[in-house]
């Protein structure tokens, strides 16, 4: 027994493990960073051109345009679609806040819909019901990095002359058939936040699109409108890239697809082994490929297997507690407690499991031997 215990003290699973990553990379990345650097050329020039071409290139579209964050990213898209005061716009509820406080920030109204219950996704048959005279977008999360019926999506769109962007931030490098998520809106929108499964070391956006006019457009807003050094046509934002997380994302971006299979792997092994627990697993979409930035699971007493789990240092986490509709911050629009009823039960119940490219088997099987110890010595669960 006590060689059971010091094996299990000893075993630490971290919810990501950037370090080790880092420490794969070796000189290599920093090299490239310190020629960046050394350059002296630190806002855009040629690093976010390059990555630029390369994202471009990965996610199969004519054009990428970098900004300095994801929620840069959903706000100048919408700008640039003029969303504006009075119109809405259609939104999941079971998602990070930056998907909808861009609506809100240009003057438009989120309108939430409730998620799929086996899926866990945005249900795509109460968007349809949701686009009224007044929408003039939606917003589709590919949520945990799992693509949407992205194509279904798009049909409804244009059967109601509404354009789609797609909240890529947790899909990089996710397909829908044969294609990568990115291509199917009329934009998408991009998060490289660190933890990313392409992930800056410090913030970074990218919208994709196959609309040249519009990527050319997106370049001038994110620039304060810049037609010129100092002549401006229209009033803009100072969303630029730096280049030092140009440099480190175009460095990294080779590195993409492998990250992305190991993240399967981890993934297909935890349906697997915990498929006979009494956690409740998200049903898969018939025709993707999935990234799995996070792995999540449903559990009815979810904070007491958090706290077990955290004694037996495996970190998680809880992607999200709360809908967007009973946000304090969205209070004024009205929604009330049951209004989206599997968002809710979902929020009461996910919670995140480690899963990262960089994940040893010793790592998976403590997650998993320390979740059946869980249920087999908790009362009431």
């Amino acid at each position: 027994m006590a060689n059971t215990i010091e094996t299990r003290n000893a075993v630490r699973v971290p919810f990501l493990d950037l370090k080790l990553q880092m420490k794969r990379l070796g000189s290599g990345l920093r090299e490239a960073v310190w020629s960046t650097l050394e350059s002296a050329a630190f806002i855009e020039g040629k690093p976010v051109l390059e990555f630029e071409r390369a994202f471009a290139v990965y996610c199969g579209t004519s054009d990428a345009v970098a900004v300095d964050s994801g929620t840069a990213a959903l706000h100048l898209a919408l700008h640039a679609l003029g969303v504006a005061q009075g119109d809405e716009v259609v939104v999941p509820a079971n998602t990070f806040i930056a998907t909808a406080a861009p609506v809100h920030q240009v003057g438009a109204r989120p309108v939430f819909v409730d998620s799929d219950e086996h899926s866990w996704q945005m249900d795509i048959q109460q968007v349809k019901r949701a686009i009224g005279p007044r929408c003039r977008a939606v917003i589709a999360v590919h949520l945990y990095g799992q693509p949407l019926l992205v194509r279904e999506l798009r049909s409804i769109c244009d059967e109601k002359n509404v354009p789609l962007i797609e909240d890529a931030a947790q899909a990089h490098g996710a397909r829908y058939g044969k294609e990568k998520i990115g291509g199917f809106g009329r934009l998408a929108c991009f998060s490289f936040y660190p933890g990313k499964n392409l992930g800056a070391y410090g913030d970074g956006g990218m919208i994709t699109t196959n609309d040249t006019d519009l990527a050319t457009r997106l370049r001038r807003l994110r620039n304060h409108g810049r037609t010129t050094k100092y002549e401006h046509s229209e009033v803009g934002f100072n969303y630029r890239m730096d280049a030092v997380q140009a440099t480190v994302l175009n460095f990294k971006l080779p590195f993409l697809d492998d990250w992305n299979a190991s993240r399967r792997y981890w993934a297909g092994r935890y349906r697997e082994r915990l498929s006979a627990t009494p956690l409740t697993l998200p049903a898969l979409i018939p025709d993707t490929e999935p990234v799995y930035h996070l792995f999540t699971v449903r559990c009815t007493c979810r904070d007491k297997l958090a706290s077990f789990l955290a004694e037996r240092a495996i970190e998680t986490g809880v992607h999200y507690p709360v809908p967007l509709h009973l946000q304090p911050a969205f209070r004024f629009l009205g929604y009330s407690e049951a209004d989206f009823p599997v968002a809710e039960a979902i929020c009461r119940e996910i919670i995140s499991l480690p899963i990262f490219p960089e994940m040893t088997e010793h790592q998976f099987e403590h997650v998993c031997e320390s979740i059946d110890e869980f249920f087999a010595t908790t009362p009431g669960r």
